[in-house]
C-alpha cells in the first residue's frame, strides 16, 4: 500500500506541474522555483514531514521536497551556530543533490554535445 501512497502523491505533484504549464505562461524555471519555495514554506509550517511521513517517496523525491531540505537543514544549524549556521545548514542536506546534478550535468554534456 505504501508504493500505491508514493505513487499517487508523486504522479499528483507532477499533475499539478503539468497544469501549470499548460493553463498558465508559466516556464519550467517558475515552475520548479514555486514547487521549492512551496516545499520551505509547508516545512516552516512543520506540514511537509507530516506528508512525508503519509506519503513516503511520493514526497521525497519531486523537487518540493529540495525546498523541504534547504529549509530545514538551514533552521537546525540556526538553532546550533546561529545567522552563520543559515549558510551551513542550507547545504548540509542538499549538497549530495547539488554535486548529482552537476557531476551528471557535465557527463551528459560531454557525451551529447549540447549547442548554446
Amino acid at each position: 500500500m505504501e508504493y500505491i501512497i508514493a505513487f499517487v502523491v508523486g504522479g499528483a505533484i507532477c499533475i499539478v506541474g503539468q497544469l501549470l504549464f499548460d493553463l498558465t505562461n508559466l516556464t519550467p524555471a517558475h515552475v520548479m522555483s514555486l514547487f521549492v519555495v512551496v516545499g520551505a514554506v509547508l516545512d516552516g509550517f512543520g506540514i511537509y514531514d507530516k506528508f512525508i511521513e503519509f506519503a513516503g517517496a511520493g514526497a521525497t523525491v519531486p523537487i518540493t521536497s529540495f525546498g523541504h531540505s534547504l529549509l530545514h537543514g538551514a533552521m537546525r544549524q540556526a538553532d546550533e551556530h546561529g545567522f552563520i549556521g543559515i549558510a551551513m545548514g542550507i547545504f548540509e542536506l542538499t549538497s549530495a543533490g547539488i554535486s548529482s546534478a552537476i557531476l551528471f550535468g557535465f557527463i551528459v554534456a560531454l557525451i551529447f554535445r549540447p549547442k548554446g
